[in-house]
């Protein structure tokens, strides 16, 4: 059996991936410690038929995505996305929210991807930071929740969808 066939029929650890956030200055920012909400879901339209007792008929609806979550070490200010984090999040609607493609990518051994899933018009839905205790003797992080229109998984690193 050649590498390559057993390299194929592992499956791909969980902690080497990436993430890009396109279009928001974020060069160098975008090192997450947990990456949460990979998930889709279709809901189901229930038919119940007259006369026909021993079952309904289930219809698919459409896909619902959960919120894409962004954990990390807390950054300075000067972070481009934690900026537009901010900006969305302390926004009076006084200014555009500008939705972006966020692109997660799991890599193998060599830093190739393997698969990755493209997140479309992206934005921040929640920011928080974890407790502060004196007695903990732990990194200060922050969540990113981000809300998103749909997902496309696909093989490798594929060209960015765009969020219009």
């Amino acid at each position: 059996m050649s590498a390559g066939a057993v390299h194929a029929s592992y499956p791909p650890a969980s902690f080497y991936f990436t993430v890009d956030i396109v279009d928001q200055g974020t060069s160098g920012d975008t090192s997450f410690q947990e990456v949460q909400g990979l998930q889709a879901e279709r809901d189901m339209l229930e038919i119940k038929e007259g006369g026909e007792n021993r079952y309904s008929h289930r219809l698919p609806e459409r896909a619902k995505y959960g919120n894409l979550v962004l954990k990390r070490g807390v950054l300075l200010p000067t972070s481009g996305f934690g900026s537009w984090c901010k900006g969305v999040m302390e926004s009076n609607f006084d200014t555009v929210i500008t939705p972006t493609t966020v692109l997660l990518s799991l890599l193998d051994a060599q830093a190739n991807p393997l698969l990755s899933w493209n997140f479309v018009g992206a934005w921040p839905v929640k920011w928080s930071v974890a407790d502060l205790g004196a007695e903990k003797n732990e990194l200060a992080i922050e969540t990113m929740e981000l809300a998103y229109r749909y997902f496309v998984k696909v093989p490798g690193k594929p060209a960015v969808v765009p969020a219009a």
